[in-house]
């Protein structure tokens, strides 16, 4: 008698909702302290067990982000939820110690370029800052994420090299990001493109440590991140409601809507944890603070059927 066939479930994908800060820090329509702490509470209600709550950057360069201290302050911290923030050196560092995260995350570039448009400072020198900010964070005890944004390309530059992208990760990793989010930040990648740097990059960095942050301006978002949970990737970071871009990237639309995200994502066996109905309200009531459409097909189609 033939044994039993039993099947093997996939591993499970951690979604590293992004929406209170990359999505949100590009959306022309300022928001209160208020309805940004409700946005972060429901997304953590949801299942979402990694919510970016804010940065602590420029106010006058990024005025969506200039409350976060009120936010961190008034957000209900779920346990077994991380709130990180983003800090872009020491001056940052030390707001986000007073605001109490235990996650921090680093924003460095593969594009000289963007570097200097982004954080005004070459590659080596954001790495230089990155090291100092990483040292205190190791000595309190804060976990630490970085950004490599243009891996496929750069509003100034054009292609970027892939080399150049695993040599960044890397060198964030040596200095104690336990984790790289690789950034397609202007969404021009296609999968064969997107499967190729993943695979470079994975040469210099463990599979396990890489996470992929696709934004969807030529509808290409999905494909992309499919292709690289294909190479062994699960971590994806995703935009409630698709919201945002990046203000330094011209042209940029909205991340990867994290409703259409979910869905792919269960209905390829492999579960996140999130309820999909649940964010998928979230999505359609954020987007009404906003005076905005959602840009997620699938938080569209699951509002109206409920309705």
């Amino acid at each position: 008698m033939a044994p039993h066939y039993i099947p093997v479930m996939p591993p499970a994908v951690k979604i590293v909702e992004v929406g209170p800060r990359d999505g949100l820090q590009n959306e022309p329509r300022a928001l209160s302290p208020e309805i940004k702490i409700e946005l972060i509470d429901r997304l953590s209600a949801a299942g979402l067990s990694v919510v970016e709550a804010g940065a602590f950057v420029s106010p006058k360069k990024i005025p969506q982000m200039a409350d976060t201290d009120k936010v961190m302050a008034g957000i209900a911290r779920k346990p077994g939820v991380r709130y990180p923030v983003l800090v872009p050196n020491e001056q940052g560092f030390d707001a986000a110690l007073a605001a109490r995260a235990d996650e921090i995350a680093v924003f460095g570039a593969a594009s000289e370029s963007f570097s200097r448009a982004n954080i005004n400072c070459s590659i080596a020198e954001s790495l230089e800052r990155f090291r100092v900010v990483c040292e205190r964070a190791k000595k309190t005890g804060v976990r630490v994420r970085g950004y490599v944004s243009c891996v496929l390309g750069c509003p100034y530059e054009g292609d970027v090299p892939v080399s150049r992208v695993a040599d960044v990760a890397a060198k964030m990793v040596a200095l104690g990001c336990y984790e790289i989010s690789l950034g397609d930040t202007i969404g021009v990648g296609t999968p064969n493109r997107a499967k190729e740097m993943v695979k470079t990059v994975a040469r210099e960095v463990p599979m396990k440590k890489l996470a992929v942050h696709f934004h969807d301006t030529y509808g290409q978002a999905l494909a992309n991140i499919l292709v690289a949970l294909e190479e062994g990737i699960r971590v994806a970071d995703s935009s409630v409601a698709g919201l945002g871009g990046c203000p330094y990237a011209p042209g940029a639309s909205g991340n990867v809507a994290s409703e259409d995200v979910v869905y792919m994502l269960e209905g390829l066996g492999m579960p996140t944890g999130v309820d999909i109905d649940a964010l998928a309200r979230t999505g359609a009531w954020i987007s009404q603070q906003l005076g905005r459409e959602t840009t997620s097909k699938a938080g569209r189609a699951l509002v109206v059927r409920k309705k």
